[in-house]
Parts: C-alpha cells; sequence; structure tokens
C-alpha cells in the first residue's frame, strides 16, 4: 500500500510540474513576431520637450520583436545632437539601425528601426520624390528568427506633401521588395489614407492588417480621424495576422503607435 501510495504521489507530482511546460510549448510559437509603426516626432513630444525616455516607454510596454520608426534624427542640432535610433536601442535593449533620407540642420534624418534579433544584411533604398518634396528612403533588414526561419523587415515614410510623391514611392517599394526571397513585412507612415492612389498601388502586392471596411485611426494621436500608419505583409499566404492594436499616447508623439502581432505560416 505504501509503495502503491509513493507511485501515485510521485506520478501526481510529475503531472503537476508538467502542466506549466505544455502550456509554455503551446503558447510558445517562434514563429510569432511582434511589430511597431511609431512616428516617433523626432524624440520632441507633443509638448515640445525633448524625452526619449518617453518614446522608449511606449515600445517598452508593447514588447515588440521590430520596430519601424519614423522621423528619426541623427545628430541633429533640434535633438540635442542626439543618435536618437542608438539612444533607443539603449533604453529598449534592442538591437538599433539608422537609414539617412536627407542631411538636416547639421545632422541626418531618415527612419530607424530597432530589432530583437541581429542582422544578417541590410540596405537603405533611396525613394524617388518630386521637386520641393523631402527625401524619403526605406531601411530593410534581413534576420533569422529563433525558428531558423530568414525573413526581412522594412521601415518607410512617405511623402506628406501630395499624393503623385507617395505615388511613385509605392511604385518603387514594390519594384525593389517584390524581388526579395524572404517573406517580408513592410510598416510605417504613409502618409496616405486606405483607398488613395499610394495605397491602391501597394496592395496590389502587399496584404494589409487594417480593417477596410473600417480602418483603425492612427492620427492625430489626441483625437485620431484619419489613418495613415500601416503594417503589410509578402507573400500573402506566408503570414496570418494574429492581433492588432492602435495605442493612444498623447505626450510621446502626435500619431498613435500601431502594434501587429504576425504569424510566418510554414511554406506549402
Amino acid at each position: 500500500m505504501k509503495q502503491s501510495a509513493l507511485k501515485i504521489t510521485v506520478f501526481f507530482f510529475l503531472f503537476i510540474l508538467n502542466i506549466p511546460i505544455q502550456a509554455q510549448k503551446k503558447v510558445k510559437n517562434k514563429r510569432i513576431v511582434k511589430v511597431l509603426s511609431y512616428n516617433i516626432l523626432g524624440g520632441r513630444t507633443t509638448k515640445n520637450d525633448f524625452n526619449l525616455d518617453a518614446v522608449a516607454k511606449v515600445i517598452n510596454d508593447t514588447k515588440p520583436d521590430f520596430v519601424a520608426m519614423q522621423e528619426v534624427d541623427y545628430k541633429v542640432n533640434r535633438s540635442k545632437k542626439y543618435d536618437l535610433v542608438t539612444e533607443l536601442g539603449w533604453r529598449t535593449k534592442m538591437t538599433p539601425i539608422f537609414a539617412r533620407a536627407m542631411y538636416y540642420d547639421g545632422g541626418e534624418y531618415g527612419e530607424g528601426i530597432l530589432s530583437k534579433f541581429s542582422f544578417l544584411s541590410t540596405r537603405n533604398v533611396a525613394l524617388p520624390f518630386l521637386k520641393g518634396q523631402e527625401p524619403r528612403a526605406a531601411i530593410e533588414i534581413v534576420v533569422e528568427l529563433a525558428s531558423k526561419d530568414t525573413i526581412a523587415f522594412i521601415g518607410t515614410h512617405f511623402a506628406h506633401e501630395g499624393n503623385p510623391g507617395r505615388e511613385l514611392q509605392a511604385k518603387k517599394i514594390n519594384e525593389v521588395f517584390s524581388k526579395n526571397k524572404y517573406p517580408t513585412i513592410l510598416a510605417g507612415d504613409l502618409n496616405a489614407i486606405p483607398g488613395s492612389g499610394p495605397i491602391n498601388i501597394l496592395e496590389k502586392m502587399w496584404e494589409t492588417s487594417y480593417n477596410k471596411k473600417n480602418p483603425e485611426f492612427t492620427f492625430p494621436s489626441d483625437n485620431p480621424k484619419v489613418k495613415i500608419d500601416y503594417v503589410m505583409f509578402y507573400p500573402k499566404n506566408r503570414w496570418k495576422i494574429l492581433k492588432k492594436k492602435i495605442i493612444k499616447d498623447t505626450y510621446a508623439s502626435d500619431h498613435c503607435v500601431y502594434l501587429v502581432t504576425l504569424e510566418l505560416l510554414v511554406e506549402k
């Protein structure tokens, strides 16, 4: 009787220990990635004070795997000569990279990415722009996930001065990144609303994560009235949308933060 009771006790103890392990196996999927699109307003906040800690808090609170950041300064006078991406990398414990779109105010201005994964490769693609518009860029990183799958992640920021320039930029994005051999995510402030020319051009290639019947507004952060921040992916059959969320922080930026959780599907 004692031996039987001991066996039952040991079995029950091992069963209890195994529950969290099994639960963890079910929850943890190495092909799931959390993507953040975040126009950081140069770190200057809506109160016009310089506060990178506030920007970093938004990122740390959401715990993303990748962040595409727009309006990023690199050693610019107005931003106290800080390298914003590197500073945010320190504050979030993520790997930073900056891509110049243009020289500005004693430094450079462009795109930034933060990643929880190291880079296999990176590139900065200059986008076309019309006379009188600010130059724009698309920054791409290629990484290997914990699942050993290789993917590409792109951050960009389209012109804010009108659709003709944005349409040129959308065409360039499709032209360049349609050649990618890895599943790809595109995120950023596209300054274009759903159904507009630039978005229609992109949607010929990319699958978008927003609700087309009821788009989630992202700008301005204090009272969102339009959607201009996006997360897209390609090819369509390699990604599945699990969650999406609009985060309204009225202090850190004039844009809402757009968080999308995606699952990379096994190629069939």
